[in-house]
């Protein structure tokens, strides 16, 4: 893992930093596009991998967060009767345009606008995460408490 920060994952740096988080930015050698790479390239459980998943909600037009487990699958009918809005998904253009991000790299927190987010509670299974930092190599480990207090998310099963 190399320390090298592009200006997104310098932009997550940043704000952990402002936020008084110590937690550390750090560059893989490989994609961390999706969770299993991201697993592979850390040598941690998929499981432990907080993915992040942007919906569109179609009511409001607005983003959604959903920080899952690396190893579940979201359930879309659970999460929209949660947020009560029917979810949509959300193409490469709303994604960068409403998170600053592009898919692969959306980090859990630092958004170009506030993103309603959802944890998924099978997260609190583990001691440590690792969750994207603002781009497809850049990620950074935390706790799920941490996850929690950064994005001020509200729990559920999303399974």
């Amino acid at each position: 893992m190399n320390s090298m920060l592009n200006e997104s994952a310098q932009r997550v740096q940043d704000l952990l930093l402002r936020l008084g988080h110590p937690n550390r930015v750090v560059v893989l050698p490989d994609s961390a596009r999706t969770a299993q790479e991201a697993a592979d390239a850390i040598g941690c459980d998929v499981a432990q991998i907080a993915k992040s998943i942007i919906f569109r909600m179609k009511e409001s037009d607005k983003p959604l967060l959903v920080v899952a487990s690396g190893v579940n699958r979201v359930n879309e009918k659970r999460v929209s009767e949660a947020v009560r809005e029917t979810l949509g998904k959300a193409d490469a253009d709303f994604v960068r345009e409403r998170t600053g991000f592009v898919i692969g790299g959306v980090a859990p927190l630092g958004h170009t606008e506030p993103v309603r987010t959802l944890i998924d509670e099978d997260l609190f299974r583990f001691g440590t995460l690792w969750a994207a930092a603002g781009h497809p190599k850049a990620v950074f480990e935390l706790t799920p408490w941490q996850l929690a207090d950064m994005t001020q998310g509200q729990v559920l099963a999303i399974k």
